[in-house]
């Protein structure tokens, strides 16, 4: 009898594009999906243009562009301190999610076990269960969001293959310090593990903090495979444009999936973020993040005036607040009544949890227009729960 793949068998759709679809049936304003809807500097859209226009549209090497490559490895060593060979150790991808996809499909076999942090990106636990990896969860505990180095050592099995770092993190907004990563540096090379970053948020800096990057520490570019990306620095999601970075024993396997899975990342679209890299100057990133700081001050707000409390993100563009208080059992039943009775749409919060405690949280996506942020923090506000 004919099915579909055991694989699919644990497999569904993101609840966070369920919620949006949600969302667009209400007609409501969507802080569900990070789909990043302020401007694309119009550097990054000139270069693609152009390049569309001196005929940028077919295949690029598997890996990508030369420009866009070496672009990458020149801001791994300005702003990561990490140093990257862009013919070796640079495979341009099909967004994060792709980079990431193919870095679990070229280095775990099935059964391998993975360690993320919970709360975790839904995505990184689909891609783990789509190569037939083990998701393996450590709690955080909120509202900082600290880990236990007690509980990381107490889930290591002979199994244990490699540990997820997401930092600036999706949904917590958690940065890791230099210590925590400095801890977690120590616990996988003493247990000869992988490390892969999830680090696309890394401008989105709140505070005065700073990122630093796994790799450059260390003993870590040997084992780390960082991810990148510039969907959400550049405002540019649909574009699917996403880095991997290893050492090149690494990157060979990454780079061979990524040329079967997507052939190649869009060429013009390529060439747009490379000129974005390039051109750009520092204060670009520091306005990003500033502008993005004053927006979650005033969404945070908005929701702890309502009554949703929240644990401020550090980092990253959403924030997690405590729904307990609205009507419903699970976190998608009140996610589903905040959209009814505001017409705010959030994704529930067990996306991001195991257990019951996702019931407890909505996460919220405050990377909107000024406009569309103040009309949600209007109808936040204006509601008696």
């Amino acid at each position: 009898m004919r099915t579909v793949s055991r694989r699919m068998v644990d497999l569904a759709q993101s609840e966070i594009r369920a919620m949006t679809q949600a969302c667009a049936s209400a007609k409501g304003l969507n802080m569900a999906q990070g789909v990043c809807d302020t401007p694309v500097p119009l550097i990054v859209l000139e270069g693609a243009e152009k390049a569309i226009r001196d005929g940028y549209n077919v295949y690029t090497r598997f890996d990508g562009l030369a420009e866009l490559r070496q672009a990458i490895a020149d801001k791994l060593a300005h702003y990561n301190g990490i140093r990257a060979d862009p013919e070796t150790e640079v495979t341009v991808s099909a967004g994060a999610t792709g980079a990431f996809h193919c870095a679990c499909a070229a280095l775990l076999n099935p059964g391998d076990e993975v360690v993320l942090f919970e709360p975790y990106y839904q995505y990184h636990v689909s891609a783990l269960v789509a190569v037939e990896a083990v998701p393996v969860v450590v709690k955080m505990q909120p509202p900082a969001w600290t880990y236990s180095l007690t509980e990381l050592e107490q889930v290591l099995t002979p199994n244990t293959k490699a540990i997820i770092v997401n930092s600036p993190g999706n949904p917590s907004g958690k940065v890791l310090s230099r210590t925590e990563l400095e801890a977690l540096a120590y616990f996988a090379c003493r247990h000869d593990l992988f490390v892969f970053t999830d680090e696309i948020y890394e401008y989105f800096l709140y505070d005065g903090r700073s990122h630093v990057g796994m790799a450059s520490l260390p003993n870590m570019a040997e084992r780390t495979v960082t991810i990148g990306g510039y969907s959400k620095t550049f405002s540019v999601t649909g574009w699917r444009i996403g880095y991997s970075v290893a050492a090149q024993r690494w990157t060979k396997a990454i780079g061979a999936m990524n040329d079967l899975l997507y052939v190649c990342a869009p060429a013009p679209l390529q060439m747009g973020v490379a000129r974005g890299i390039r051109e750009l100057s520092d204060d670009f990133y520091g306005i990003l993040a500033r502008d993005y700081q004053q927006k979650r001050d005033k969404f945070c707000s908005a929701l702890n005036k309502a009554g949703l409390t929240t644990s401020v993100p550090e980092g990253a563009y959403y924030v997690l607040a405590d729904v307990s208080r609205l009507p419903g059992g699970t976190g998608k039943a009140r996610a589903m009544y905040l959209l009814e009775k505001t017409g705010v749409a959030g994704v529930s919060g067990e996306a991001f949890f195991t257990g019951q405690a996702g019931a407890n949280y909505i996460r919220f996506s405050f990377a909107k227009t000024d406009p569309d942020l103040d009309e949600a923090c209007r109808r936040l506000t204006q509601v008696d729960f």
